[in-house]
């Protein structure tokens, strides 16, 4: 009774297993260049309005923010002057990354998604939507971080008059602590609010917006480095490397971040007036005018102050004070405001348009795929992104968050590295790519990862270099079995140099990375990943079309426009 009784349970639960696989690992279709090229020739969708220019502009206000006034200083005061050749490393590794972004934004030129939708196609399903919530949740943390951020420099600017300083509470923009977890700010939301409506009236407004700020940080930027040059004291200079080598590398780690931000170029694929030409120069563009505003930087502040005199929270201003130029350091925080505006303005756009990317391939619900006919501007992905971001920055302590941030970015831009090796494989116009062939190539990329990983550990806690020069010679193993034992078609837009070689330092040192996060960070990708999981079983698996986004239209800006 008890055998014959369990029998069809035990049916139930394989066939269940078989459904959840067969949907995890179904993948979208590479649609040819035809196929493309007739669903922009109708009319429906968003608007195509940003022309090179906008995507540049873009870039450089995703990327930098008040970190350029902070973050070059704090590291300096442990790299000293060898920070410039930090940010050169950082932005080198970016650089690359950014190659790969640019390869697929021109092989993608038709949707949104960016980093999801890659994976999507290259991978699967299941992969895909781990990636856009891995990245989903470091965008959330990060826009409420920054909300916080310029509300905090807002309240600052305000009290500089008389009448008003020291008159504003401190749950009004600086934040009021209630324990460890809540901690109250009005202006933060506030702020989120307004710029969500300016994102809601449409992207020619928003990238309107964002020019006017992006050019306005740029100039104070510029006239800062300018200044400064008249004060550097090149003694300041020596020694360049006081801490040592390793240093210099701690530090390259740690300004990475200051240069993401590139991969918002990407997401707006939909939105650019000729994609496969403008939305490489977009992304490269963007990060090589970060790279010379960075060095320009690092340059003046370690040459006005020696090292280990720069300030803890405001470094640059602090700098140009003690050299009797105050005027400078209400132009840095104006350049702060601008810096934080600008960046949270593209990441609110850009967490919309995958909000919709998988709203159209049913992993979440329909709503989020709404486009509204009059601004063609995905309405309510954008009010559900600002309302989150609000509730988040109103409410809790987000500094307690930032430990567990950056996981989705070093993720996103690892599995973006290994989408232009394997699409390389599978270029659909070719034979089929054997599965014993794919399965060889992906192991590969796994150990590739996983030497990354295990490098970064070994180099976090001072382990012998004999066991890390072990695991890069695996490292260099794997990649050259990609190289030599897989065969690689020409990328049919721009083409990323030195596949699959340069793809897989990309996915070395972002792993990495990776590993020099705080415990938490790793703790927060497992249970994420397990809790997306549990999701896409109850929800996605059912939903989801891989198909769905082949008969999406396009609205094109007028002709006048495009030119």
């Amino acid at each position: 009774m008890g055998t014959g009784g369990g029998a069809p349970s035990s049916s139930s639960a394989s066939s269940g297993w078989s459904g959840f696989w067969s949907s995890a690992l179904r993948s979208k279709r590479l649609v040819s260049p035809a196929e493309k090229a007739a669903a922009e020739s109708n009319g429906r969708g968003l608007s195509r309005r940003l022309g090179v220019l906008d995507l540049v502009l873009l870039g450089i206000g995703a990327s930098i923010g008040a970190g350029i006034f902070v973050v070059t200083g704090t590291v300096a005061r442990d790299a000293g002057p060898g920070v410039t050749i930090s940010f050169i490393l950082a932005g080198a590794s970016c650089v690359v990354n950014a190659l790969c972004y640019a390869e697929l934004a021109s092989r993608f030129p038709a949707v949104v998604g960016g980093a999801y939708l890659y994976t999507y196609t290259a991978f699967n399903e299941i992969t895909a939507f781990l990636v856009f919530a891995q990245l989903m949740l470091d965008y959330h943390i990060g826009a409420a971080s920054i909300a916080r951020s310029l509300a905090s420099y807002v309240v600052s600017i305000l009290e500089l008059f008389p009448v008003l300083k020291d008159n504003i509470p401190d749950w009004i923009g600086h934040g009021q602590d209630i324990g460890e977890v809540l901690s109250i700010n009005v202006l933060a939301p506030i702020l989120l609010i307004l710029l969500t409506l300016i994102l809601c009236w449409g992207v020619g407004e928003s990238s309107a917006v964002n020019a006017f700020m992006t050019v306005t940080k740029i100039v104070i930027v510029i006239v800062v480095v300018l200044v400064g040059a008249f004060e550097v004291d090149v003694s300041n200079w020596s020694p360049f490397a006081p801490n040592g080598i390793k240093s210099i590398f701690t530090g390259a780690t740690v300004v990475f971040f200051a240069y993401v931000g590139f991969d918002a170029v990407a997401n707006s694929a939909e939105e650019s007036k000729r994609p496969q030409r403008d939305l490489p120069i977009g992304i490269i563009g963007s990060l090589l005018v970060c790279i010379a505003l960075y060095i320009g930087v690092c340059l003046v502040i370690t040459g006005m102050v020696p090292y280990m005199y720069l300030g803890e929270d405001a470094p640059l201003a602090e700098a140009f004070t003690s050299k009797g130029l105050k005027f400078v350091s209400v132009l840095i925080s104006v350049g702060a405001i601008a810096g934080l505006t600008t960046t949270l303005l593209v990441g609110l756009y850009v967490q919309s348009r995958l909000y919709l990317g998988l709203g159209r391939d049913g992993l979440l619900p329909s709503i989020f795929a709404r486009v509204n006919s009059k601004r063609h501007t995905p309405i309510h992905s954008q009010v559900w992104v600002g309302c989150v971001a609000s509730v988040l920055a109103g409410l809790l302590n987000v500094t307690m968050l930032s430990h567990i941030l950056s996981v989705g970015t070093l993720t996103g831009y690892s599995v973006v590295s290994a989408c232009v090796v394997v699409l390389r494989w599978k270029d659909r116009t070719n034979s089929q790519l054997s599965t014993s062939a794919k399965q060889e190539g992906v192991i590969c990329l796994v150990a590739i990862a996983a030497c990354g990983f295990a490098t970064g550990l070994l180099f976090r806690y001072d382990a012998s270099p004999i066991f890390m020069i072990l695991a890069i010679l695996v490292a260099v193993g794997a990649s050259a079995a990609l190289l030599i034992r897989q065969a690689y078609s020409d990328a049919p837009g721009f083409s990323c140099p030195g596949v699959p070689l340069l793809p897989c330092l990309c996915i070395f040192f972002n792993i990495f990375l990776f590993a020099q996060l705080h415990h938490e960070a790793w703790v927060r990708f497992v249970v994420l990943s397990l809790v997306m999981v549990g999701v896409y079983a109850i929800y996605g698996q059912y939903h989801a079309d891989p198909n769905a986004a082949d008969t999406i239209m396009y609205h094109r800006a007028p002709e006048d426009e495009a030119q």
